[in-house]
Parts: C-alpha cells; structure tokens; sequence
C-alpha cells in the first residue's frame, strides 16, 4: 500500500492544508496525517490542544467526504532534538514511503537521517516538498481570528464552526501576550 506522511502543527487546519491532503491522496492510497508537537497550547502560536485540532482535522475531512479508511490522523509529542526526531516520529506512525513536507527543517531531518553524501543507494521515504496551493498560512488565520474578521473563509466549514463552539477568538486574546518559548526553538 501507498502510504504518505503529512506532518503539521495545523494551528489550525484550514483550506490549504485540506487541498494539500486532496493532492496527496491522489497519488497514495492512505494518507497519516501527524500533528506535531501535539503537548504544546493555550499559547500565542500554538492555541489548540492536540485533541481539538484532531476533531478539526477529522471533521474537515468527513465534510470534504474523504473516506475514513484513506486516512489515519495521530497526534504526536515534540522532541526538541533534531537529530533524534524522525526516529520519534517514526515511533508513533505506520509504515510510509513518502513524505510531503514544505518545511525545510523537516527536509533537512530526514535528509540527515536516510540520505548519506558516500553512501550509493538511498533509503528511507521518498521527499516531496510541497508548493502552497492557496496563499494561506495557520499564522494569517491565527492573525484573521485574532482581530475577529476575515477568518471563516480561510477554513473548511466544519473547522470554523468548532472553533466558533470553542471561542477559540476569545482564547487567542486572552493567550496572545502569554511567553511562548516554541518561538525560539519550534521550527517546522
């Protein structure tokens, strides 16, 4: 079986991030989608619980009638060790042999671990560095919900109307001037 690994923080999961899960399940048969450092909320960047962007994420994608069995979703735990953090996400995901990423630091991970300059053959997924469908980011909607406009149409609408059940603007002003040490050391 074609499995792909899509790996996110999803804060939150929106229009762009589903296209890319579209995209993805045209050439694979089952897509894991991972949501990186699943432990961290309630924080400026990083607002959702692993739980509730599981919901976003499951939910967005039965709206989008995305057959269950094409999809596994899995929160996982950060480790702050580059050099250690694909074996840990290894750990926690079901077999893959590509990988879709459009984060450089997550490239630059598993370049490190399966693609040795001497060495002649390859071995680990296949990388295929994704290319922004939409002119969208987590940060814009974050930045859109924050001000309390703009920010419905940038999600699917099974996400907006959780993040409406949750208050997830009010969350954001409370939180926003809250220390968030992920800003120094989160880079994917």
């Amino acid at each position: 079986m074609q499995s792909a690994l899509f790996i996110g923080r999803f804060q939150p999961f929106h229009k762009g991030h589903l296209e890319m899960v579209k995209k993805i399940l045209k050439d694979n048969e089952r897509i894991i989608i991972a949501i990186g450092s699943a432990e961290k909320n309630f924080i400026q960047y990083n607002p959702l619980t692993g739980s509730e962007r599981f919901q976003i994420i499951e939910e967005s994608l039965k709206e989008a009638k995305i057959p269950a069995e094409k999809y596994c979703i899995i929160p996982i735990r950060n480790v702050n060790n580059y050099a250690l953090w694909v074996n840990h996400i290894n750990i926690y995901v079901p077999p893959y042999t590509r990988l879709y990423t459009g984060s450089k630091i997550v490239k630059a991970c598993y370049q490190g671990k399966y693609f040795k300059p001497h060495e002649d053959c390859k071995s680990g997924p296949e990388i295929i560095q994704l290319k922004r469908v939409m002119k969208l980011s987590a940060t814009k909607v974050r930045t859109a919900l924050l001000k309390g406009k703009g920010w419905e149409t940038m999600l699917p609408k099974a996400a907006a109307k959780l993040l409406k059940e949750w208050e997830i603007p009010s969350r954001l002003k409370i939180i926003k001037d809250t220390m968030d040490i992920t800003k120094y050391n989160n880079a994917y």
